[in-house]
């Protein structure tokens, strides 16, 4: 039987290879998603949210059933041997869109397969990678039910032992802490304030119950170091394991120990016990195969950063595969993943485990950092040297002129294109703004969305830019990007800035374009 050909397969249907699936369908790739499951796990495994991956949600279309599901994170309250230590409060600055969440990831997973099912895919489940074999136009991948596909690309998603990782021939060095670990999905009868995560210690640091808060009615998923009776003797394997959990009696013991009140654990939903590795790749990508998530990167949970890192690595490659699939990718566009996203998850394993060595530092002096809203490209090749790489900032108050309500700058970043926005103030004309539009849509292949942003003293008259227009009468994307007269602000399909040049000399803002898209 033939190999079926299609665009790009992604391996594993967690949250990030959903998250990579639905945005290749958003931006017009034919691709198959496979996994291993039969059906997905009801286990909270990963929770927290961070605000930069809610405002990815927000660019896939995802954000409205988030909010209706997920439960506010306000912070954490510390506990040492009963007394209360320092509240740790995620207050993020105003203008920054969304806040710290908690939302299981079964509910996730089920959000996100819901999004990708609209977009006309769904998960083939109960199907496994058996055989890899890549050549310099395809790769023949073997499944588990007999069947051959030959896929330009393909992107493993599918965790710690990922069979990509290992059909690409990827080392992935790191090491396990030796401690062993038990987690349940509980009701919590106390009366901590809710929305706010529990870190209580014993005398002993290293003795501890931590309690994350769940969307329900007082349900926390509550870990500590596992029960002695429950530990394994040759040690765990990274993450959740199969087998008999704890109890509800093994958890009660340890509220009973550590609680900061009195407090009886119920209803429990599922358990298990885990333990922890810290593991990098030393590639991102080998020929046509991709790693994102755990299959690239693993490490302590400390922080709620690994599924958001993961989410964000599938944000980041899905348009720059679309763009080589539809055959106007620039030269090394796709090895600028590998340069882009590897530091991070360098970053991140390193300082989680730092975190989980050391224990976590005040919070609150990284909180930006630990929400993910300072990740910058600005070492990469395809930013210019005129752009920060830095994440585009959000901006409110602008007008448009049929609607009798504010717009954020947000809602021009929800295409999956490219977005040019051109300041115009009192020396700018409309002229010199469709010379820099024209030029930037022809070196980008029309895949680009332009906007006009009108200062209060703007004197380009909006009948004769020929050209989306919105105005800026508080002043609002001045104060936060402060603009020149005339500047043009390129910003990426995954909302980070990659050039800011003189929209009075076209030849730059499409020199800028040439590194990410192919000669027209």
């Amino acid at each position: 039987m033939a190999a079926e050909t299609i665009d790009v397969l992604v391996v594993g249907a967690g949250p990030v290879g959903l998250t990579a699936a639905a945005e290749l369908r958003r931006h017009g790739v034919h691709c198959r998603i496979v996994d291993l499951l039969t059906r997905r796990q009801p286990y909270a495994k990963a929770v927290g949210i961070q605000p930069r991956t809610m405002e990815v949600w927000e660019a896939m279309g995802l954000i409205g059933p988030v909010l209706d599901e997920a439960l506010p994170l306000h912070g954490q309250l510390g506990f040492t041997a009963g007394t209360p230590g320092p509240r740790t409060v995620l207050d993020l600055p105003a203008d920054i869109p969304y806040r710290f969440a908690a939302l299981p990831q079964y509910t996730t997973e089920r959000l996100l397969t819901e999004h990708l099912a609209a977009l006309g895919t769904r998960i083939e489940r109960g199907v496994e990678v058996t055989d890899l074999q890549q050549d310099s136009e395809h790769v023949e991948v073997t499944l588990s039910d007999g069947r051959t596909l030959a896929a330009r690309y393909v992107i493993g998603c599918d965790g710690a032992h990922s069979r990509v990782r290992k059909g690409a021939g990827i080392a992935f060095e790191g090491d396990a802490f030796p401690e062993q670990y038990m987690l349940g999905d509980v009701e919590l009868d106390w009366d901590l304030p809710a929305g706010y995560a529990v870190r209580a210690t014993g005398h002993d640091p290293g003795d501890a119950l931590v309690a994350v808060p769940l969307p329900g009615r007082r349900r926390y998923r509550i870990s500590s170091r596992v029960a002695p009776e429950l530990a394994t003797a040759g040690g765990l394997a990274h993450g959740l394991q199969g087998g008999e959990g704890p109890g509800l009696h093994h958890l009660q013991t340890v509220l009973d120990r550590l609680s900061p009140q009195p407090v009886t654990a119920s209803a429990l939903r599922w358990s298990s016990t885990f333990r922890i590795s810290h593991r990098l790749a030393d590639r991102y990508r080998a020929g046509r195969l991709f790693l994102a998530g755990d299959a690239a990167h693993i490490h302590p949970p400390t922080g709620a950063q690994g599924m958001n890192t993961g989410i964000q690595d599938a944000h980041n490659l899905a348009w720059k595969l679309a763009l080589a699939v539809h055959g106007l990718a620039a030269d090394g566009l796709l090895d600028s993943y590998h340069a882009e996203r590897h530091p991070v998850g360098e970053e991140v394993v390193g300082r989680t485990v730092r975190h989980a060595r050391e224990g976590l530092p005040d919070l609150t002096a990284n909180l930006l950092r630990e929400a993910q809203l300072l990740i910058s490209y600005r070492d990469s090749p395809l930013t210019d040297p005129s752009g920060s790489g830095d994440r585009a900032p959000d901006c409110s108050g602008l007008r448009r002129p049929l609607a009798g309500y504010p717009a954020r700058l947000f809602d021009l970043l929800r295409s999956p294109r490219h977005t040019l926005l051109l300041h115009a103030g009192p020396t700018t004309s409309a002229a010199t703004l469709r010379a820099a539009a024209a030029a930037a849509r022809a070196a980008a292949h029309d895949l680009l969305d332009v906007h006009v942003l009108l200062a209060p003293d703007a004197t380009a008259r909006p009948e004769d830019l020929q050209l989306p227009y919105l105005h800026d009468p508080l002043a609002t994307f001045q104060h936060t990007y402060a603009p020149h007269d005339g500047e043009s602000v390129l910003i990426r399909p995954d909302g980070h800035l990659t050039a800011r040049l003189p929209a009075a000399d076209p030849a730059p803002i499409a020199s800028a374009l040439r590194r990410t898209f192919a000669a027209p």
